[in-house]
């Protein structure tokens, strides 16, 4: 393993944690940069489900108190088994339209001009649903009715378009039915668990041909960055949600897309090829 190859890893290791959880689009975000640093083909593609799955069990971690009190509560206190089914019941249309749709989507729409775009027009409803009147009624997660968990289950599935971000369709469809600010980004910490697992699980076997023992120094250093920099990212958001709007995010997100569109638009970067 060459110094190039380490530092590409460090790179998108870094980007896939800090950004899996913000609501900004870690996919989208991963195109644009893999395709900058020119890392992509089959290796890209096991090494992404690798990072993924650091993040994910970056935040397994990091709720690991809640998760213990839910799995030893199952059987004797009705709020973990609540909790659970509307887990369950929020995972669901994501295990069905992935299986049908992922492969389509990955081919047609796994691009740069697709990131953008989604990048600006979800910027755009995020700062709409910041606007206006927000009316709370589900304070705390385990407060969640079965209806708001469906209904946030098939906003999730609109992420499976690069650039909309998994993270920002749940929490801000969370915001739309009724759910706090903290509630709404707690539930999609918690989504993102079987979500993500399920999603690694399921792309590292059909994929598992790509997985080569040579490549595992690579995956290594990507794995440990990206798990050490979504802690950082979960943390943060927790703490940022306290007291501020996701109003930053929905700008970055449109002045970062619509900087992706301008150089595609004025030929100052060839995106035409472009395919991780």
């Amino acid at each position: 393993m060459d110094f190039w190859t380490a530092l590409q890893a460090i790179i998108l290791g870094v980007v896939e944690g800090l950004t899996e959880f913000l609501p900004i689009s870690s996919t989208g975000h991963q195109i644009i940069v893999a395709d900058l640093i020119d890392f992509g083909g089959e290796r890209a593609m096991a090494f992404n489900i690798i990072i993924q799955l650091a993040a994910i069990l970056a935040v397994v971690w990091e709720f690991r108190r809640k998760i213990l009190d839910i799995v030893f509560g199952l059987p004797s206190q009705p709020k973990a088994r609540r909790f659970t089914a509307n887990l369950l019941l929020a995972f669901l249309p994501a295990v069905v339209l992935g299986v049908l749709f992922a492969d389509l989507i990955h081919h047609y729409l796994f691009n740069p001009i697709t990131v953008a775009t989604a990048l600006v027009i979800g910027g755009v409803i995020m700062l709409w649903a910041e606007r206006r009147e927000h009316r709370v009624d589900v304070d705390h997660v385990d407060d969640m009715r079965w209806t708001h968990a469906l209904k946030i289950g098939f906003v999730q599935c609109l992420a499976m378009i690069p650039g909309t971000s998994r993270s920002g369709s749940t929490i801000i469809g969370g915001l739309l039915f009724g759910l706090s600010r903290k509630a709404a980004t707690e539930f999609s910490f918690f989504l993102a668990m079987p979500t993500m697992v399920g999603a690694a699980v399921y792309s590292g076997y059909k994929y598992r041909d790509l997985f080569q023992p040579g490549d595992l120094p690579v995956f290594a250093i990507g794995f440990v960055t990206s798990f050490i920099f979504a802690m950082i990212a979960v943390r943060a958001l927790l703490k940022f949600i306290a007291n501020h709007s996701y109003a930053a995010f929905a700008w970055y997100r449109i002045v970062f897309g619509l900087f992706i569109l301008a150089t595609w638009q004025f030929g100052w970067v060839d995106w035409s090829t472009a395919n991780s």
